[in-house]
């Protein structure tokens, strides 16, 4: 398979596993993720929709590309939107957990997905979403990918949380965990060299 093929088929795919994650992490109604906190929060503060409050955390994040410098792709325009269109699509599908193990099984599989949705479609080299730029701008500073991904993970739920944004266990869980599984993972995937 030519190597572009390739590139735009893990950035396809990567977008819409994440896409599937939040929704699962949605439904798992443990608590939003730290974005979405961070997006709760915003659109409690401002009096905007949730939609909006993520549209304009985008923005903000693509500003924060510059001194990072950090250009964006076709990915990152693709992101901006696919992410949630499938999200919506999948929490239209599937039922909202009615047991503890239920919940469990779609927190896990939601922070799996988007941990290796995000080595999936980083790793294509076709540009990162727009908080997922300052992650990799932060990875050429010298940080790991995982640690720099947790660190965003954190200020996202912290300024959420201090906004008014829903947190539940599950916030906690995504801080510890999405960074780790997308380091494990990114090896696998990684076609930026």
């Amino acid at each position: 398979m030519p190597l572009l093929v390739r590139r735009y088929i893990q950035a396809v795919t990567g977008i819409t596993m994440i896409g599937i994650g939040v929704a699962f992490n949605y439904m798992a109604d443990l608590g939003l993720g730290p974005w979405g906190v961070l997006h709760d929060g915003i659109s409690k503060t401002i009096d905007i929709s949730y939609g909006q409050a993520g549209i304009l955390t985008s923005l903000i994040s693509l500003l924060l590309w510059i001194p990072l410098k950090q250009k964006p792709g076709i990915a990152t325009i693709f992101d901006a939107f696919w992410i949630g269109l499938t999200a919506d699509f999948v929490i239209n599908i599937i039922p909202v957990a009615q047991s503890l193990l239920v919940q469990v099984i779609y927190l896990i599989s939601g922070i799996t997905l988007i941990g290796l949705g995000t080595a999936i479609y980083v790793g294509a080299d076709l540009g990162a979403g727009p908080r997922d730029g300052i992650m990799v701008g932060l990875e050429k500073l010298g940080l790991k990918i995982g640690n720099a991904r947790t660190l965003l993970e954190f200020i996202a739920f912290s300024i959420g949380f201090l906004l008014g944004g829903k947190i539940g266990i599950a916030s906690i869980i995504i801080v510890l965990s999405i960074g780790r599984v997308l380091q494990v993972f990114m090896p696998y995937f990684d076609l930026r060299k």
